[in-house]
């Protein structure tokens, strides 16, 4: 009897005893993200010609992550004012909040019916967009251009939101397929939630053009669809940070469609880890605007209380002080400078090689992103015969080509497709 206890008792104790006694047992192991294993193979090729092309992160023509100066001159300022550790607000640090609105509204009379917070960058931002739509939005459903970055749809189903598709990316040109576009966002039901890229589209970067802009507009506004843009690349997409605001601003003159926009520092400050952004919503006039911040704070609450006050110090200082803006807009002007330089670059050597497809979507289209119109077998071949690693959808990130890889890239892509 003692035996056969103790032989139950060492049971008990063994590995199946504790798969047995977890409740986490039932949890299945999540897919990999698809970008992080881009890097890990990335890491692993000792090949000395290898290119990384699915970071979405600027790089110097070295390879280099990039301080900004105005950045680091900006946190110098900050260090130098030995200032407290305390909690910021629920809707962040003023000085902040109010130069990133007025960034991307512009300074206009609009300013006074804009309900702002400061966000965990542009997803946080999205984030608190979603939960604010679910809880005072009847329609329960938000519809994002085809594709459309990565997160979107997890961010808005996780706030209880379905998610929709419209048509947006034309395979057979690499380019907008605005006749579909506007024939799906004409056919959902009224007062819909749409999804628009504020510039820079990510994955295809593919933008509508200023006449094309004019076009959807009229749509959303004839439909009463609400209008949420995400804007996490101004002034990185063409170098002029009015000019990338430009369709948000006109959707906020109009004043005909409820506007929402989330907005992030991540990629045209560099401050990737300071994780800084904003959310905001466009009220009908101040009253409304009081009455929807009361509800945001109210959702930012139970969130994450309160946003973290480095980034949101270092943004502010930038937009703040004179000297510093305009040094961060010379700076900003200069990193899109360059990927338009490597796109102009890349279609150069291609077309020099004889290729006998089109290259021109590569220059037609701008920011960090361009969709090659590589299909998935090409793309496994530049990985495992050139050591050039890319999304199997065909993203490039334009910010991993430099002037010293661009040729031995062109010449990888010519030789997986001129067959």
């Amino acid at each position: 009897m003692l035996s056969s206890a103790l032989k139950s008792s060492s049971l008990l104790r063994g590995p199946s005893a504790a798969r047995c006694l977890s409740a986490w047992a039932q949890v299945e192991m999540g897919p990999p993200d698809a970008i992080l294993g881009i890097t890990e193979a990335y890491k692993r090729d000792t090949d000395s010609r290898k290119i990384n092309l699915g970071v979405g992160a600027y790089r110097t023509d070295a390879g280099k992550p990039y301080v900004l100066n105005s950045v680091a001159k900006a946190e110098q300022n900050i260090l130098q004012q030995s200032l407290d550790k305390e909690y910021l607000p629920i809707t962040g640090l003023a000085k902040f909040t109010s130069a990133a609105a007025s960034l991307a509204y512009g300074n206009t009379q609009a300013l006074e019916r804009v309900a702002v917070t400061q966000s965990i960058s542009g997803t946080g931002a999205l984030r608190i967009g979603g939960a604010f739509l679910e809880r005072f939005h009847a329609g329960k459903a938000i519809y994002v251009p085809g594709p459309t970055w990565g997160n979107h749809g997890a961010v808005f189903r996780d706030c209880g939101l379905k998610v929709g598709q419209y048509r947006y990316f034309d395979p057979q040109t690499n380019g907008l397929n605005l006749a579909g576009m506007l024939e799906d966002i004409r056919a959902l039901p009224k007062g819909s939630l749409v999804l628009l890229h504020a510039c820079a589209h990510n994955p295809t970067g593919v933008d509508p053009t200023a006449v094309q802009w004019a076009e959807i507009q009229k749509v959303v506004e004839e439909c009463e669809h609400v209008a949420f843009f995400d804007m996490a690349y101004q002034g990185f997409a063409s170098g002029d940070v009015d000019r990338d605001a430009s369709a948000l601003r006109s959707f906020v003159e109009a004043n005909k469609a409820p506007v929402l926009l989330a907005q992030s520092f991540a990629k045209n400050m560099g401050l990737y880890g300071e994780r800084v952004g904003t959310f905001s919503v466009v009220g009908a006039d101040s009253a409304e605007k009081d009455r929807l911040l009361s509800q945001v704070k109210i959702l930012v609450r139970p969130m994450y209380s309160n946003p973290p006050v480095h980034g949101a110090r270092i943004a502010g200082e930038v937009l703040s002080d004179s000297g510093l803006r305009q040094m961060w807009l010379g700076e900003v002007k200069d990193m899109a400078d360059r990927i338009i330089r490597m796109r102009a670059a890349l279609r150069g050597e291609l077309e020099e090689l004889g290729s006998k497809k089109s290259w021109n979507h590569i220059t037609d289209q701008i920011g960090m992103f361009c969709y090659t119109g590589l299909t998935p077998a090409q793309v496994d071949r530049l990985a495992s015969e050139f050591h050039v690693y890319l999304t199997r959808d065909g993203r490039v990130s334009i910010a991993g080509i430099t002037t010293g890889n661009v040729k031995y890239l062109a010449e990888s892509i010519h030789k997986v497709t001129k067959d």
